[in-house]
């Protein structure tokens, strides 16, 4: 019975490491954004808005800061840190906050 209930266990942790690693609750990384992008992410002066932007734009954004084709002052260094499926969540994320 031990032995089984160590094996159900393994195979639990098994399956809970792959929508961890995908990013399935950025909320974490998300809340970095929030020190420059202003207050649930509405914006802060030059800054722009995050929330109730759509999620293709949002993550379109994000890839073309990652690639350097969309000029920024910070953006572009942070982005490059970020997976595919880390701007995935933020993108979601964000699209979702009203």
């Amino acid at each position: 019975m031990k032995m089984h209930i160590a094996i159900v266990g393994i195979i639990a942790l098994g399956a809970a490491e792959p929508a961890f690693a995908q990013g399935a609750d950025v909320s974490i990384l998300a809340s970095t954004c929030l020190s420059c992008h202003g207050a649930n992410a509405q914006g802060s002066g030059g800054i722009p808005g995050l929330s109730s932007q759509q999620q293709a734009y949002l993550a379109a954004q994000l890839r073309a800061f990652k690639g350097g084709t969309r000029p920024a002052t910070v953006m572009n260094r942070l982005a490059k840190g970020y997976t595919d499926d880390e701007i995935a969540g933020l993108a979601l994320h964000f699209s979702r906050l009203k």
